[in-house]
């Protein structure tokens, strides 16, 4: 049910290799090739004029209600609205649209940003065609193996956070593809509860290893200053005093702020 499913969506154990022309060796570069394919404009495709321009079907343009252009009202799966410059009207810079099947448009084709792209990159005359969509909606190709290539129509965002990605591929097959993220995940809680428990612990509390680690500072500094043992024992009981007190009237806020949700 999310945006990566489908007949051709990402299934289980799919290994994702690129977003367009962004290669994908990790899940970092996932999240950086999502961000840039989100902050710059929409990826053309470098078409041949010869072998496509007879099953091109024309579609009426039509302005949507943010102001881009439209041209495939059917609401098909499988079409796509695609602008491009009139091959042989290249100076005047006209824009036509044409309501295309869109695999068939960009299997196996390369990107393309102008039409100069596609002379530089392909040998027969080709024509860069660029998919007509909403603003911050964004085509974008998903190349993960075994599979077909994913076709994307939507906000990037939606499909960063409707994947699950992992940078590691298990040996064997009885082992959970997870098994690396809940082993880093329990490490991390294990640190983290013991380095807070190692704080707690050394607060100057009675019946905590604070109270032996101040009275140990105060023999340690106060001998010269201090010199009636009496004294220092008074000293170090209202210091573990006040940080009991600290020490409960934190845990009590806790507490009282759980509660209070």
């Amino acid at each position: 049910g999310s945006a990566a499913d489908g007949p051709r969506g990402l299934s289980v154990g799919d290994i994702v290799t690129g977003l367009e022309d962004c290669p994908v060796r990790g899940v970092e570069d996932w999240t950086s090739c999502l961000s840039h394919l989100t902050h710059t404009p929409q990826t053309g495709y470098c078409v041949p004029v010869t072998s496509l321009q007879p099953s091109w079907a024309h579609g009426r343009p039509f302005k949507r209600l943010d102001g881009t252009m439209d041209c495939c009202s059917n609401n098909s799966l499988t079409d796509l609205c695609f602008s491009y410059i009139k091959p042989q009207g290249r100076n005047s810079r006209e824009r036509e649209f044409a309501c295309m099947p869109v695999r068939k448009m960009v299997t196996g084709t390369v990107t393309c940003r102008s039409d100069a792209d596609c002379a530089t990159h392909t040998a027969a005359a080709s024509v860069c065609v660029t998919p007509s969509l909403e603003n911050q909606t964004r085509f974008i190709r998903v190349t993960h193996l075994p599979s077909p290539n994913m076709l994307f129509v939507g906000y990037p965002p939606h499909l960063q956070y409707a994947v699950s990605l992992t940078n590691f591929v298990p040996r064997f097959g009885f082992l959970h593809r997870d098994l690396p993220i809940f082993l880093e995940t329990f490490l991390k809680y294990v640190v983290s509860l013991s380095g807070a428990l190692a704080v707690v612990n050394s607060v100057p509390c009675f019946a905590l290893d604070g109270q032996w680690m101040l009275n140990a500072l105060l023999e340690a500094t106060l001998v010269t200053v201090v010199t009636d043992r009496q004294k220092r024992e008074l000293i170090g009981f209202f210091l573990l005093l006040a940080g009991s007190a600290l020490l409960a009237a934190n845990v009590a806020l806790g507490l009282w702020m759980v509660t209070a949700r």
